[in-house]
This record gives C-alpha cells, structure tokens and sequence, in this order.
C-alpha cells in the first residue's frame, strides 16, 4: 500500500514505534537482585483464599520458594524440609510461602497428604513466577507422582515454574536470591542466611 500524505507516513512510522516498543516491553525480563525492592504480588492460597505479600512483608521475614509440581520427588521433598524445620524458623521470624503452578485443589491435597505447615500458592497464569523473573511455562502438564502412602496420584497444572528460593527481609527488599536451590538443602540454607543476620530475626 503507498502512503500518499506526510500524515499517512508520520501515522505508519508511529505505529511502527508502539509496536515495536511493545514488543521490547513484552520481552523485558526481570532480574532481581540481592537489595532490591521484592515485587508486590497476590494470589490464592491452598484453601482458595486471597494472598496478599502486603499483608505479611515487614512483619515477619518471609520466604517464598518456587518449585515446578505437588507430589513430584525433589518438590515433595523441599516441601518436607521446611516442614520439618519449621520450628527453628519460626524461631527465627520466618514465614515460608511455597508457590507452584498447580491449582488450589492440587496444594489442597499435597498438603493434607503430607502435613505441611506453611502456605502454598497456586500460581496457575505464572504471574507470581514472572514477578519475581522465574522462567515458568505456562502449558497445561500432567504430574504423575505418589502420595506419602506411596499410591499413585495424576494430576494436571497450568504452569511450571523452576526451582528458585527468595527471602524477603523486613525492611521489604531481596535478601537471599536462589536460582539454583536444592530441594533437600533449600530449608537449611535458609536457617544459615537468616542466623547470621541477627537485624532480621524475630524481635
């Protein structure tokens, strides 16, 4: 199509602009780091209520770790840890947040089934994960894993979200960035972190 006026040119280079700035925006990645300001964000929790980080940043120390599925090896295992260790980071000021791409009815049973003491977060758009700048496929996938009675259990959840640990100081900003947490030793290296900074445990 030939443009014949100086405003038809000027209009198509503008759109061309916006479309291409939408574009950058769109691709832009987060990337936080340690001191920085943590992202505000919501979602429901494992008895279909609404989260608000609001609600609980600067009040306590608070954890929020992301892992890829309920009833899953390595997931079932770091969900268990910081279950057992509970108690010294409790003593410590902590609160811990798990957050998945599974629905709330998923972390409904992964939680009964294994007795968790802390909230799950059910992050099925991906939003929280792309908050905090976790990659995280947002596809529906099946997780095939076992109860704590070793049955078998199928499960479908909207997303996937890798396995990355951030602590949240009281004062609101990144104090722990793990892209790489393992999944037994996630809780652990938590209690370290936090037992060496005597300003963030619990007053």
């Amino acid at each position: 199509m030939q443009v014949r006026s100086g405003f038809g040119t000027a209009f198509v280079a503008l759109m061309a602009f916006s479309i291409a700035g939408f574009a950058g925006a769109e691709d832009k990645k987060v990337d936080l780091k340690v001191g920085d300001e943590a992202p505000k964000f919501e979602s429901l929790d494992d008895t279909g209520k609404e989260w608000k980080s609001t609600d609980h940043v600067g009040k306590k120390v608070v954890v929020v770790y992301f892992y890829p599925a309920d009833f899953t090896g390595g997931c079932t295992k770091q969900a268990c840890s910081y279950r057992d260790d509970m108690g010294k980071l409790k003593d410590l000021g902590v609160e811990v947040v798990g957050v998945s791409g599974d629905s709330v009815k998923n972390h409904e049973l992964f939680k009964l089934d294994h007795k968790l003491n802390f909230t799950l977060l059910a992050d099925e758009k991906g939003e929280v994960a792309k908050a905090f700048g976790v990659p995280v496929a947002v596809e529906v996938k099946t997780t095939n894993g076992k109860k704590g009675d070793g049955s078998a259990i199928s499960l479908q959840r909207p997303a996937t979200s890798q396995r990355w640990t951030f602590v949240i100081g009281k004062d609101g900003k990144i104090a722990l960035k793990n892209p790489k947490a393992n999944a037994t030793e996630d809780s652990k290296a938590v209690i370290k972190l936090l037992a060496e900074k005597p300003s963030d445990k619990k007053e």
